[in-house]
């Protein structure tokens, strides 16, 4: 596995390149910015493990940038910065883990071979369609700017379509993925809330969900005729 390991403490990231090659993981090191995203650009890894604070670009604007062309690479945050809400920006940046500084480095190698051993693919967290907006972090739905205030079984109705933008998708699968196991895939429920989802999007203009009969529903948005 080959990791691109960001990290401007030299001491340290030596120290962390030492231990991975020990274990038989490929490394390169770099120690800013700048440099994080030309080796994203020209070479291929299996993992990023990335330090918030590095000169000329910070690493959230190196994971922003990262996740605009590569959905699937693996991102450990090490960062000194252990705020929550430091935390909670990176993971909506789209780290897929966050190890604040100081740490152990048995801690570290945990964490990288459980990263490396799962599939993963980052979704945006500010998915739009149309007029249509969904804000993940704020559970926020807004249609041409205007709030849209929505239960919380019709946002994750709305949130499951949205993820799957383009395909049809059958009113059993959306119930399996936003209803518990002991649901009823026979009741009125469901048709109740997506009824009532697509008359309060529709009534704000946004009008995107579309029943393609005998196969489910799909979200996409309509191109004028030419």
């Amino acid at each position: 596995m080959k990791i691109l390991l960001a990290e401007d403490e030299k001491s340290l990231s030596s120290a962390i390149a030492k231990g991975l090659r020990k274990l038989g993981y490929a490394v390169d090191q770099i120690y800013d910015g700048e440099d994080a995203l030309a080796y994203l650009e020209i070479n291929e890894y299996d993992l990023l493990i990335l330090d918030l604070n590095m000169p000329k670009v910070d690493g959230l604007t190196v994971l922003n940038t990262l996740r605009k062309a590569d959905s699937e690479l693996k991102v450990l945050i090490l960062s000194a910065r252990s705020e929550i809400e430091d935390k909670v920006r990176g993971l909506d940046s789209g780290a897929n883990d966050y190890l604040a500084k100081p740490f152990d480095f048995e801690e570290l190698t945990a964490r990288i071979r459980n990263l490396l051993r799962w599939s993963f693919t980052y979704k945006e967290s500010h998915l739009t369609c149309g007029g249509l907006e969904l804000d993940i972090p704020g559970k926020a739905v807004a249609v041409g700017g205007v709030p849209v205030n929505l239960t919380n079984k019709e946002y994750s109705i709305l949130e499951y379509l949205m993820f799957h933008m383009g395909k049809v998708v059958g009113a059993e699968e959306i119930i399996e993925h936003v209803w518990d196991s002991e649901a009823d895939l026979f009741s009125n429920s469901f048709k109740y809330h997506m009824h009532s989802l697509k008359k309060k999007l529709s009534e704000n203009g946004g009008d995107c969900i579309k029943n393609i009969r005998g196969q489910g529903y799909v979200i996409r948005e309509e191109k004028a005729d030419a």
